[in-house]
């Protein structure tokens, strides 16, 4: 199968990362394995200790792909000789800690924050810290509802839904009933993931029924929950679409522990990770869209250094996104996007 891409620019290619397949059991929390996923993070990049200073702060490290963000922001500072710091709640629900870590970077006055926001309105009050204090800001994935960032490297969320959305039309015949499993409604990669795929299902396929829309946090045990009873609302339900790797996850253990066999309900995901790679390659996912989360943090990370350095920036460097199935998830193209 080709590689199918949603893009507004020429993404940036990561290095390939090595895949480690899943069963075909009940998959367990997607955030087990490495990086520091308690939260947290540490130095990064190399430099000589005096260079330039840049604070990123993330959404989380609950998900692998706060992790693949780090190892491609850490890289980029290593080459271009700056200092990171890599920091994020431990899960994308804690607000209150992201705020906290935005606000103990501006104390720390570094030459410039990279900032992954959480809620857009909670966190208006400390770019105007940031302003008054001289420091730039630049975002990677969600924007804050604030003028003051110079660039968001991200995911053109809205494009990549609608391309979740055609895979799903096109596996189930074009009609049907089937549902979502959103990991937020706050933040703008939940709302726009969400919207994408609504938008493009009703202007394009009207005979295939959104049912239900429901939010698990992108928490996998309660996205298996709410998966479970979608189902038993909808006995005729026809696919599943899971807007994070914790909300696809949670729906393919619900699949599996009701019973059904794979492919009775189409299972479409989002982001990669070793789990939803193993889903795919059992068969009980039939596809994902990925991201380039080293090309996120390779670009938030030279956006940084280059509006530390008084540079004009475009308002928003679009990172792509891709289709990946059991057909195309061995092309090169596509592992250079996946990571465990």
């Amino acid at each position: 199968m080709r590689l199918i891409r949603r893009t507004a620019a020429t993404a940036a290619l990561a290095s390939a990362l090595l895949l480690v397949a899943c069963s075909g059991e009940t998959i367990e929390d997607p955030a087990a394995g490495g990086g520091d996923a308690g939260g947290g993070g540490g130095d990064g990049g190399g430099g000589d200790g005096g260079g330039m200073q840049i604070a990123l702060v993330s959404k989380g490290f609950q998900h692998q792909f706060w992790q693949a963000v780090q190892t491609g922001a850490e890289e980029q500072a290593e080459e271009m000789g700056v200092e990171v710091t890599f920091e994020g709640p431990a899960s994308e629900t804690e607000i209150d800690a992201q705020l906290q870590m935005l606000r103990s970077a501006i104390d720390r006055q570094p030459d410039a924050i990279g900032y992954a926001a959480l809620d857009p309105e909670a966190c208006v009050p400390l770019y105007e810290q940031a302003e008054q204090a001289g420091i730039p800001i630049v975002e990677f994935d969600a924007p804050c509802n604030s003028e003051y960032s110079q660039n968001l490297a991200a995911t053109d969320s809205i494009a990549a839904g609608a391309l979740a959305a055609e895979h799903m039309a096109e596996i189930i015949g074009g009609e049907g009933k089937i549902g979502i499993v959103g990991h937020s409604q706050i933040n703008s990669t939940g709302v726009e993931r969400r919207d994408g795929f609504v938008n493009e299902i009703e202007e394009n396929y009207p005979d295939i029924e959104i049912v239900d829309i429901q939010y698990g946090d992108g928490d996998h045990l309660r996205s298996a929950d709410i998966a479970k009873t979608m189902i038993s609302a909808h006995p005729d339900l026809a696919g599943l679409y899971g807007t994070n790797e914790g909300s696809a996850i949670g729906i393919v253990n619900a699949v599996q522990e009701l019973g059904l066999p794979p492919g009775d309900i189409t299972v479409v995901g989002f982001d990669s990770g070793a789990a939803q790679i193993g889903a795919i390659e059992s068969g009980a996912m039939a596809g994902a869209i990925t991201q380039d989360p080293m090309g996120i943090g390779r670009s938030v990370v030279e956006a940084a250094v280059a509006a530390a350095n008084g540079e004009e920036l475009e308002d928003f460097t679009d990172t792509g996104s891709y289709w990946y199935d059991a057909e195309n998830l061995n092309d090169p193209e596509i592992q250079e996007m996946l990571y465990e």
